[in-house]
């Protein structure tokens, strides 16, 4: 069959992943991205380390970064990201900044960190008081939660796995117990940190269940990633993915009965939808 008349296939906007050697969700970012990105992933090298502090730092290490992105650069990504969650918080603000600029100044291209992401996404949601769940052991928990209160963002609950290897291994009902777990104080949204920990499935029944916006490590990195190249990250009942910005703009009247109940506290329109689609879904 000749299929020289459909004239495609159609430009892609190229996204670069920088990955830690054990990352073992490839598909799981793909999900969150429209058909006409592609990602274009690269691993660092393999270093025979447990997920601890000690790897988070080896993983991180700037020289590593910027081969990485030289490697990346002749599939001509429009933006890089740095997946990995405490390879880019265990070094504090300052060295999550440091890591985007010499990835940047290796590629020539914006690049961001999974760390760095998180914090625009709580600045998008005007969250500064958040649960978290995490797969790592105490140590590293630990280092997040300064991470994040060096930002100005208090941890009210935590709940943790204590894991050191196949953390991709995690099924989403351990997921969804430990951010139970985890909400425990008046909380603005639940962060669930480590790229290699699978949320896709989970996000839409937590944010129906708790009633809070949801966020994950590959959740916030693809949606700012995407962002950076005015792309809007794509899933379905997500609160993040489903701001103002990109809601139709409501009818009149519609306004006007919003505005009515503007004096009692409210959930977030975009949760309070999702919740009453899906009641009753496990």
């Amino acid at each position: 069959m000749d299929v020289s008349f459909l004239g495609g296939p159609q430009p892609q906007h190229g996204v670069g992943v920088v990955a830690p050697f054990d990352f073992a969700l490839d598909r799981e970012l793909w999900r969150w991205v429209p058909d006409d990105v592609s990602l274009r992933l690269t691993r660092t090298p393999f270093v025979p380390v447990e997920v601890s502090l000690d790897l988070a730092r080896l993983v991180s290490e700037h020289e590593t970064l910027r081969d990485a992105v030289r490697a990346l650069g002749a599939s001509e990504p429009e933006v890089v990201a740095y997946a990995c969650t405490s390879g880019s918080f265990v070094g504090g603000l300052a060295g999550e900044r440091a890591m985007c600029e010499a990835m940047s100044s290796a590629g020539e291209v914006p690049s961001l960190t999974t760390s760095g992401a998180l914090l625009a996404a709580l600045d998008e949601l005007g969250a500064r008081r958040i649960a978290l769940v995490t797969p790592y052991t105490e140590s590293v928990t630990q280092s997040l939660e300064e991470y994040l209160g060096e930002a100005g963002v208090t941890v009210t609950g935590r709940a943790f796995l204590g894991l050191t290897r196949h953390i991709w291994k995690v099924p989403y009902r351990s997921v969804v117990d430990m951010a139970r777990q985890a909400v425990v104080g008046a909380a603005d949204a639940l962060f669930i940190s480590c790229t290699n920990l699978p949320t896709y499935d989970a996000i839409p029944q937590l944010e129906a269940e708790l009633r809070m916006p949801v966020l994950s490590a590959n959740q916030v990195t693809m949606w700012a990633a995407l962002r950076a190249i005015g792309v809007h990250a794509v899933g379905p009942y997500q609160g993040l993915l489903l701001q103002p910005e990109t809601q139709p703009e409501l009818p009149a009247a519609a306004q006007a009965a919003q505005a009515g109940q503007a004096a009692q506290p409210q959930i977030p329109q975009a949760i309070q939808a999702q919740s009453e689609e899906q009641e009753g879904w496990t």
